[in-house]
């Protein structure tokens, strides 16, 4: 392996590494963004090259594991850039853990899945932080609230994004699209694993998702151990007073229609400019004088 350094203008060595010795982050919870950003990205480097360093520990077996920078890799690997700039730093792996979370947390796009195993990430690797030093001050501060110090959610905003890593896959998903809001989410991630499957197969099977009212229900008696099948069907088949009703594009009725890149996010907020360029149209006609 061949290595080049150079010293950036706050002193910094940066290494120029083959892409071949930089591994992912072990469990990391961001996704490489795919579609329009990436592309952006690849424009930017192929014009003006790779302007922010990746930043990366070295590991024993010689390779180094990348703490910020997994999507700027990633461009250059689709644009056949072999060597990258890399600021190599010696971290422990809770130090490792919050820089990553910190580099990541402000994106423009990302989703509550992201979210919610990021804040998880750096909430231990606090509290590990928290037992090494608590002998020594004397006192321990709560770690959701040093969280939340470093970051626009408060500390209970983040302990509700925390409750999301207990739902299942397959619901955590149904969130990530936008199919199960953020409130009723948290309530049904109090559920078993099985009870949490049985609501999944009545969600599939009757094309309805409970409010959060009928989460908190549901809750209580997954808790309880008195829910059954009969009853989420029975919950999710019947009238809601007062209650817009709601309706659902299926994902795969809709992703003909894009590039094959496009994530859910991307198609959400493609329809819903769409719409809102038809609802500016339709206002406008409305007002024409008939003909």
């Amino acid at each position: 392996m061949n290595e080049t350094t150079q010293n950036t203008p706050d002193s910094q060595v940066v290494t120029m590494l083959d892409a071949g010795v930089l591994v992912p982050f072990q469990n990391q919870p961001f996704r490489v963004a795919t579609g329009e950003e990436m592309d952006q990205l690849k424009e930017s480097i192929q014009e003006y090259g790779v302007l922010s360093p990746l930043l990366a520990r070295p590991l024993p077996n010689g390779s180094y594991e990348i703490v910020s920078g997994h999507r700027r890799k990633a461009a250059c690997e689709a644009l056949g850039i072999t060597r990258l700039p890399v600021l190599v730093r010696p971290m422990t792996d809770d130090e490792a853990i919050i820089l990553l979370v910190d580099s990541n947390i402000q994106r423009e796009h990302i989703l509550p899945s992201e979210k919610a195993f990021a804040y998880k990430m750096k909430m231990e690797a606090i509290k590990h932080q928290g037992k090494a030093t608590s002998c020594q001050l004397g006192t321990n501060t709560r770690s959701d609230g040093k969280l939340a110090e470093q970051s626009n959610d408060s500390a209970r905003t983040i302990q509700r994004y925390i409750r999301l890593t207990h739902l299942i896959p397959s619901i955590l998903q149904m969130v990530d699209e936008g199919r199960i809001a953020f409130n009723p989410a948290v309530e049904i991630s109090y559920l078993t694993e099985e009870d949490q499957q049985l609501l999944k197969d009545e969600m599939d099977a009757c094309q309805a998702t409970p409010s959060l009212t009928q989460s908190r229900t549901l809750k209580q008696m997954s808790q309880a151990g008195t829910l059954t099948r009969e009853y989420l069907h029975h919950l999710l088949t019947e009238e809601k007073p007062n209650q817009r009703q709601k309706f659902f594009l299926n994902q795969e009725d809709v992703k003909k229609f894009f590039p094959p890149n496009y994530t859910p996010e991307q198609m959400h907020n493609t329809i819903l400019l769409l719409l809102r360029n038809w609802q500016h149209k339709r206002g406008y006609n409305k007002n024409q004088p008939e003909r």
